[in-house]
């Protein structure tokens, strides 16, 4: 397998540091590289750093909404720039959330007007956190299908949103991140969390009660598997560490 270390094109100080040093000590093999909307400024950094990258575009946190027609004129705008990053740094792939309170039409739209070069769709929590009230595009197996057989891209696919969404749906979890393998996903997410919860909360590997040993029976473990679990410390990765030997270490 191929481990990622998730990281924002803001994180040119500790973390960036620490990542050359975990690199160069082969806890993993590239960096995820979350572009932060008018950040083209830390691309000469992170061109330094020289770790393969994969990177993930901004999405609604940052304002982006590929399934809102009102705001396409912004999101072209700011794909345009997560394209730089994309030849500058040589990203091998570029991951991209559906959108917030659309539909799957308009997402698949601007994708097609968008372009992106070599993108992976990413599934998402039926219900987002931080907008309970919300529902994203792009939660359910028939949706990311869908898109997939609409555009040139491939599927990214992350497991605590799966799980989340299975128990949005009433269907049992594990089962239905058997079903979302049919989809053929290229590489994924990992993070721990409740397993009886729709909300995804991002927990350190052990730290939760998802069955891991069982996640790797289910997905295919020779692929890019990025860890995005949350980081405890502002300027260093000892909890990043106890992730991968998590992994590396488990029965």
């Amino acid at each position: 397998m191929k481990l990622g270390l998730k990281l924002w094109s803001t994180n040119t100080d500790f973390y960036y540091e620490e990542a050359k040093k975990l690199y160069n000590q082969g806890y993993f093999d590239y960096i995820e590289l979350y572009v932060v909307p008018d950040t083209l400024d830390t691309l000469k950094k992170w061109k330094k750093l020289d770790t393969p990258v994969i990177l993930h575009a901004p999405h609604f946190k940052h304002k982006i909404n590929l399934s809102d027609p009102n705001q396409f004129q912004y999101n072209q705008l700011v794909f345009t720039q997560v394209e730089l990053f994309r030849q500058e740094l040589n990203a091998q792939y570029t991951i991209v959330h559906a959108g917030m309170n659309g539909t799957t039409e308009e997402t698949i739209r601007q994708l097609k007007l968008i372009k992106p070069v070599n993108f992976l769709i990413e599934n998402k929590p039926y219900i987002p956190p931080l907008k309970p009230e919300y529902k994203c595009v792009g939660s359910t197996i028939n949706e990311i299908q869908n898109i997939l057989n609409e555009l040139d891209c491939v599927f990214c696919l992350d497991i605590g949103h799966a799980l989340c969404t299975a128990n949005s749906l009433g269907i049992e979890p594990y089962a239905y991140l058997v079903d979302f393998q049919r989809l053929s996903p290229l590489m994924y997410h990992l993070s721990d969390g409740d397993i009886q919860s729709p909300l995804d909360q991002h927990l350190h590997l052990g730290e939760g009660n998802y069955d891991i040993e069982k996640i790797f029976s289910i997905i295919n473990p020779n692929s890019f598997i990025s860890i995005e679990t949350k980081k405890n410390s502002p300027v260093e990765l000892a909890d990043f560490i106890s992730d991968i030997n998590f992994i590396k270490n488990r029965k």
